[in-house]
C-alpha cells in the first residue's frame, strides 16, 4: 500500500515537472522577451536611447535569435544596426552564472562612431553607470586591477564561441571629414580557431589585412596574428602625428592565478619590419627588422608589474626589464602614484648593443663596429608623494672594449680641425673651421684663466673630472621636470653640450638624447678627444649672443677685447649668457647697466673662483656690477633698439 502511494507520488511530480518544464518551453519566448525589453527600457532610460528590434525568440532550448536590432541615441546618427544573430549558449554554465557560447551566427552588424564637432553618437559610453558613481569623483580610483582584467578577461573567453561564422561586419570611425573603416566580409571561427580578412580604409588609404589564431577557453589561453605588407596602422597619424607600420604582429598569451589573489599573465609578442615615425622621436623613420618581447605580468588589486622574467629581444640584443606601477591610497591624485623601473645586464659582447641599433634612430653611430664585452645598471624609481626620494641610476661599463671602425661619422673628428655649422630654427647659418685656419680661432692658453673657470663654474665645474655625465645633476633635472610636467631642465654636461652642437641636429626628440648620451659615453670611455681640446672646442663654437660664435668674437662683441684681455666681471658677465645667449638684454637696464639681479650670481661664481684659487679673497671682495661696461656692437645696440 505505501510502495504504491510513494509510486502515485513520484509519478505526480514527474507530471507536474513535465507540465512546468512544457510551459516554460512554450512560453520562453515570451519570457526572453520580457527581460530584455525590462533590461532594454532601462538602457534606453539611462542613456537617451532607442533601441529596436524586429524579432526576438527562442530556438530550442539553447539558442537565442535576434534580427533587426538598432541602437540610436537621441538625436544622433545610428550607433549599432545588425540584420540578424543566433547565439548558442551552454544553458548549464549560464545556471551557474558563467557566460559559455558555443556558437555564433552573424550577418550585417554595423557599427559607426560618429562625430561632427563636440556632437558624438557615442558619448553615452562615458557616463557614470549609477548615480553613486556621479556622486563621488574618486570612485574610479579604487579600482581592484585584478578584479578588472579577471572581469575583462571572463567576458573575453566566455563571449569567444568555439565555432561561428561572422559575415558582413562593418566597424566605421568618423570624425567630421576624417573616417576609419573596418569591413569584414567573412569571420570563421571553427573548434577555437579563427581567421578573416580585413579591408581597411582611411580616407584615401586603402588596405588588406588578414588575421588569423586560435583560443582555448578551458586554459585562457590566446594567441593571435595581424599581417600585411607594410600594414599601417591607421588613427595614429590623424590623433598623434606619428606613421606607424609593420608587417606582421603576432601576441599570446596564458592567464593564471597565483597566490595572495594576483593574476598572472604569461605570454609572447612579436613584431617584423616595424616602421615608426614621429618628430617627437626622431627626424628621420625608426626601422627596427624584429622586436619581441616574453611578458610575465603580475595583476595585484594595486599595483601592475612586469616581472624581471620577461625579457626583451631588440634585433641581436636581449635584456630583462622590470617595471611596476603601483597606487598607494584610494584617491584619484597623481601624488599617489609610485613607479619603478629598471634593468640588469651583465657583460655581454658590444656588438650586440651596437649592431642591434635601429636605422634612422642613430645616424651617427650606423656602421659602427666594436670589439669587447659591456654591462649595463638602469635604476627609476619614482615617488611622486615624495619627489625628493626619486632615485635615478645610470651606468654603463666596458672590458677590453674598441672601436674597430666608426662607420657614418668620425667620433674623433674634434681631435683635429674640422667644420662646424651652427643651426637656427634647424637651418644653418653659420659654418666655419674650428682650428688655426679660421682668424677667429683662440687656442685654449690664449683665453683667460678667469673666463675658463669661469664658464665651467656656471655649467659643468667637474668636466675635467667626470666621464661625460653627471647623475646627481640629472636627478635634480628629473625631480623639477617631473614638479613642473615639462622638460625644463636636462642636467647637461659641457659633453653633452658639445656632442648635441657637434653632431647631432637641434631638434629636441627622445632619439637625440640617447643618440647623445651613446656618443658622449664612447668619447669619453675611450678618450677619443682630450678634454681640454673638448674645453677649447665648447669655447670656440658656444653661442654668446645673437650671431655671435666663439669667445674670440664674443670678447669683441661685448667688450672689444682679446679673450686674454677679459676682467673679472667681464668674465663671470660671459659666463652667466651661456645659457640662453640671444636674451642677454634681459640682464640689463635700458641704459645698458646690469641689472641689480645679476649681484647675487656674480658674488657665486667669484666665491668659486677663490675656491679654485684664480682669484684671492680680496679680488672677490672688490667685484662690482658696476665695473662691466659695454663697448662695441653690444653697447651700439642698446642706442639703436628700443629695449
Amino acid at each position: 500500500m505505501i510502495k504504491q502511494r510513494i509510486k502515485r507520488i513520484i509519478v505526480a511530480c514527474l507530471m507536474l515537472l513535465f507540465l512546468l518544464l512544457a510551459t516554460a518551453f512554450i512560453s520562453r519566448g515570451s519570457l526572453l522577451r520580457h527581460v530584455a525589453d525590462k533590461r532594454i527600457a532601462r538602457l534606453e532610460q539611462r542613456y537617451g536611447l532607442d533601441i529596436s528590434y524586429n524579432q526576438l525568440r527562442m530556438k530550442g532550448l539553447n539558442t537565442i535569435s535576434v534580427s533587426g536590432l538598432n541602437v540610436v541615441p537621441e538625436e544622433r546618427d545610428t550607433l549599432l544596426a545588425l540584420q540578424s544573430l543566433n547565439v548558442r549558449i551552454n544553458l548549464w554554465k549560464l545556471l551557474w552564472g558563467d557566460i559559455n557560447i558555443k556558437d555564433v551566427r552573424m550577418d550585417g552588424l554595423s557599427l559607426n562612431f560618429i562625430k561632427q564637432g563636440p556632437v558624438a553618437n557615442y558619448d553615452f559610453l562615458f557616463l557614470p553607470h549609477s548615480e553613486s558613481e556621479k556622486s563621488t569623483p574618486t570612485s574610479k580610483s579604487n579600482a581592484d586591477y585584478t578584479r578588472r582584467i579577471n572581469t575583462t578577461l571572463n567576458l573575453l573567453f566566455g563571449l569567444l564561441p568555439g565555432n561561428g561564422e561572422l559575415t558582413h561586419l562593418t566597424i566605421t570611425e568618423r570624425k567630421d571629414s576624417n573616417f576609419v573603416s573596418f569591413r569584414i566580409p567573412r569571420f570563421l571561427i571553427d573548434h577555437y580557431c579563427f581567421h578573416s580578412q580585413i579591408a581597411v580604409q582611411e580616407d584615401s588609404l586603402n588596405q588588406n589585412w588578414n588575421t588569423e589564431g586560435e583560443f582555448n577557453p578551458s586554459e585562457r589561453h590566446l594567441r593571435a596574428i595581424l599581417y600585411a605588407p607594410q600594414l599601417t596602422v591607421p588613427y595614429i597619424n590623424r590623433r598623434f602625428g606619428a606613421e606607424v607600420q609593420f608587417d606582421s604582429l603576432t601576441c599570446s598569451f596564458s592567464q593564471k592565478k597565483l597566490e595572495g589573489g594576483v593574476t598572472c599573465l604569461v605570454g609572447q609578442s612579436e613584431v617584423r619590419g616595424l616602421n615608426i615615425y614621429h618628430k617627437r622621436l626622431s627626424p628621420e623613420i625608426i626601422n627596427l627588422d624584429q622586436g619581441q618581447l616574453d611578458f610575465h605580468i603580475n595583476v595585484s588589486p594595486q599595483a601592475v608589474e612586469l616581472d624581471s622574467a620577461s625579457l626583451v629581444r631588440f634585433n641581436a640584443l636581449t635584456f630583462h626589464p622590470y617595471l611596476k606601477a603601483e597606487r598607494a591610497g584610494n584617491t584619484a591624485s597623481r601624488k599617489e602614484w609610485h613607479f619603478t623601473a629598471s634593468v640588469r645586464k651583465p657583460w655581454f659582447p658590444s656588438e650586440e648593443l651596437f649592431g642591434s641599433l635601429p636605422k634612422g634612430l642613430f645616424e651617427n653611430l650606423e656602421g659602427l663596429s666594436t670589439t669587447g664585452q659591456l654591462a649595463y645598471h638602469f635604476l627609476l624609481d619614482v615617488d611622486f608623494s615624495r619627489l625628493d626620494s626619486l632615485k635615478f641610476e645610470s651606468e654603463l661599463k666596458e672590458k677590453d672594449f674598441r672601436i674597430l671602425h666608426y662607420g657614418k661619422t668620425d667620433l674623433s673628428k674634434m681631435s683635429g680641425e674640422f667644420t662646424y655649422t651652427a643651426y637656427e630654427n634647424g637651418q644653418p647659418v653659420y659654418t666655419f673651421p674650428v682650428g688655426s685656419s679660421w682668424e677667429y680661432f683662440t687656442p685654449l692658453d690664449s683665453i683667460s684663466p678667469l673666463l675658463q673657470m669661469s664658464v665651467m663654474q656656471s655649467e659643468d665645474g667637474a668636466f675635467f673630472y667626470h666621464q661625460g655625465f653627471l647623475p646627481d645633476a640629472m636627478r635634480e633635472a628629473l625631480i623639477h621636470d617631473l614638479e613642473v610636467r615639462k622638460f625644463a631642465r636636462g642636467g647637461s654636461t659641457i659633453s653633452m653640450q658639445l656632442v648635441k652642437n657637434v653632431f647631432l641636429n637641434r631638434s629636441k626628440n627622445i632619439a637625440r638624447k640617447l643618440e647623445e648620451a651613446l656618443i658622449v659615453w664612447l668619447i669619453e670611455t675611450e678618450h677619443l678627444t682630450p678634454k681640454a681640446r673638448m674645453y677649447e672646442v665648447y669655447l670656440n663654437i658656444a653661442e654668446w649672443g645673437p650671431m655671435v660664435y666663439g669667445i674670440r668674437e664674443a670678447a669683441d662683441f661685448y667688450f672689444k677685447k682679446r679673450p686674454s684681455q677679459l676682467s673679472i666681471e667681464e668674465s663671470i658677465f660671459l659666463a652667466s649668457i651661456v645659457p640662453k645667449p640671444k636674451h642677454f638684454k634681459n640682464s640689463f637696464t635700458a641704459d645698458g647697466r646690469l641689472q641689480e639681479s645679476q649681484e647675487g650670481y656674480f658674488r657665486l661664481i667669484a666665491e668659486r673662483l677663490v675656491k679654485k684659487g684664480v682669484i684671492t679673497e680680496e679680488q672677490a671682495a672688490q667685484v662690482n656690477i658696476n665695473n662691466l661696461v659695454l663697448k662695441g656692437v653690444a653697447k651700439a645696440s642698446f642706442v639703436s633698439e628700443d629695449f
